[in-house]
């Protein structure tokens, strides 16, 4: 997709958490996720977890943010953590770090794409 688009479509997020919360019910790793926003500069996914379940330590992007809009996280960066509550958003540390739910949680990683951070 590139930007902006040819045609602006609506992206219903409540119906792609329910989407999501039903998926990772069902799932080995009781979580799921789905890009929702792909353009040429950044990208943005949506991510359930339900309580208790971990994402596996990884890289940061170069520049990017999580905004938890349901629930409370915890991520674990080298360290050091930040606690991450419904209606919060931290920057990415530019680290690796894990992510573990605190409660079911529903969040957004919104992240640049390396063709802009070259630009």
């Amino acid at each position: 997709m590139s930007y902006p688009p040819a045609e602006l479509k609506l992206i219903d997020l409540n119906a792609e958490q329910q989407v999501l919360r039903d998926s990772a019910e069902s799932a080995v790793a009781r979580r799921a996720g789905s890009t929702v926003y792909r353009g040429d500069g950044v990208r943005q996914t949506m991510v359930v977890i339900l309580a208790g379940e971990h994402m596996a330590e990884h890289w940061s992007p170069q520049e990017g943010f999580i905004h938890v809009m349901e629930g409370k996280v915890v991520l674990h960066g080298d360290d050091r953590n930040w606690e991450i509550a419904a209606g919060q958003m931290l920057p990415l540390p530019p680290e690796k770090h894990s992510v573990t739910a605190i409660e079911d949680s529903t969040l957004t990683l919104t992240v640049l794409r390396q063709s802009v951070i070259n630009r």
